[in-house]
């Protein structure tokens, strides 16, 4: 979802916001396509919370390299803050 979300800054700037929305819509079309899936295969054995968790430290995984090689973006500490505040999130989703 970051490319879709995110990479019309960069490539569609100059084209109207609809036809943005378009490309970015049919960029997140096919990651949902295998999101969903994904999220009925993973919900056999994983909680609802402990998916979401799981998300959100996939997106960062993949928002902080697409943001600072693809967007060129200045790498920022607060990029392992973020990342340390998730540690503590999964820590506490996936204790038993």
């Amino acid at each position: 979802m970051t490319f879709a979300w995110y990479a019309h800054l960069k490539n569609l700037n100059n084209k109207p916001w609809m036809f943005a929305a378009l490309v970015s819509w049919g960029v997140a079309l096919l990651e949902y396509l295998f999101q969903v899936p994904a999220n009925r295969i993973g919900f056999t054995v994983m909680s609802l919370a402990q998916l979401k968790i799981l998300q959100e430290v996939i997106t960062l995984s993949v928002f902080v390299p697409f943001a600072v090689f693809y967007m060129q973006q200045p790498m920022k500490l607060d990029f392992l803050w973020a990342g340390l505040c998730l540690m503590g999130a999964v820590y506490f989703m996936f204790r038993t």
